[in-house]
C-alpha cells in the first residue's frame, strides 16, 4: 500500500471512530438529562452535535520509562488537570498510569481496560449543571515496563456558545454559581493558564455571606 493510501486510510478510520465516539457521547449526555429530568433531553448533547461543536480527538503516546532513567513509579506523563470541555471520551491499551482524585486529594488508579470507554465531566459540564456535576481533576503517571496510548475525545460546545447554570435545573432560591461566558472566552482563559490551576475560579460569582 502507498503511503498516501495509507494516509487515506488511516485518516478515513480516525473520522468513523470520532463519529462514533461523539454518538456515544451524546448519548450519555441524553441519559443525564433524562436522570435530571430535564427536557428537551438533549439539551446537553445538540452542543456537539452542532457542525460548529468545538470538539477534537487526541491520541496520546507515553513511551516506557525503565529503571536506567530513573523511573521510581511515580514519574509524570501527564499533569494534573481538568478538562475545559463538557464531556471527554478516553479508551487506551491495557496499560496502567491513568488516575483520578478524590475529594480528599488522594489520587487512585483506573485500573486499565483495554474494552471500555471512560467518561469525564469536564468543566463546562460543571457550569451547565451549577455544580450538580463536577469536572474530574485527573493526571497520567509513567509505566515503567509498557508504552501507553490512549485517544481522548473532548466534546466542546460552539465557540460563540455562552455558558451558564441552566435555569430548568435551578430550585427555588438557587442562586448561579458562575457568570456567564462564551465558551471561545473560557478555552483562551484555560489554555493560558497552568495545567493544575483552578480554571473556574475567575469565572465564578462571589456569593452573598448570611
Amino acid at each position: 500500500m502507498s503511503h498516501s493510501a495509507l494516509s487515506t486510510s488511516f485518516c478515513s478510520a480516525l473520522n468513523e471512530y470520532t463519529s462514533v465516539v461523539k454518538k456515544l457521547a451524546c448519548g450519555v449526555l441524553e441519559l443525564i438529562a433524562a436522570g435530571l429530568r430535564i427536557q428537551p433531553e438533549n439539551i446537553f448533547s445538540k452542543l456537539l452535535m452542532d457542525v460548529e461543536s468545538d470538539s477534537v480527538l487526541r491520541l496520546n503516546h507515553y513511551p516506557p520509562c525503565s529503571s536506567g532513567h530513573g523511573f521510581n513509579g511515580s514519574m509524570t506523563g501527564f499533569g494534573e488537570h481538568t478538562d475545559p470541555q463538557i464531556i471527554s471520551v478516553l479508551r487506551s491499551n491495557n496499560t496502567s498510569g491513568f488516575q483520578i482524585s478524590l475529594r480528599d486529594g488522594s489520587w487512585v488508579s483506573v485500573p486499565p481496560d483495554q474494552d471500555s470507554f471512560f467518561f469525564n465531566v469536564g468543566d463546562s459540564f460543571q457550569v451547565l449543571t451549577n455544580g450538580r456535576f463536577q469536572s474530574v481533576r485527573h493526571r497520567v503517571l509513567a509505566n515503567g515496563l509498557k508504552s501507553r496510548i490512549s485517544m481522548i475525545y473532548f466534546g466542546g460546545p460552539p465557540s460563540k456558545q455562552r455558558l451558564a447554570p441552566l435555569q430548568l435545573l435551578m430550585g427555588e432560591g438557587e442562586q448561579s454559581l458562575y457568570r456567564e461566558f462564551t465558551w471561545f472566552e473560557y478555552k483562551k482563559s484555560a489554555y493560558n493558564s497552568r495545567l493544575a490551576d483552578n480554571r473556574l475560579g475567575r469565572f465564578q460569582r462571589q456569593q452573598l455571606i448570611a
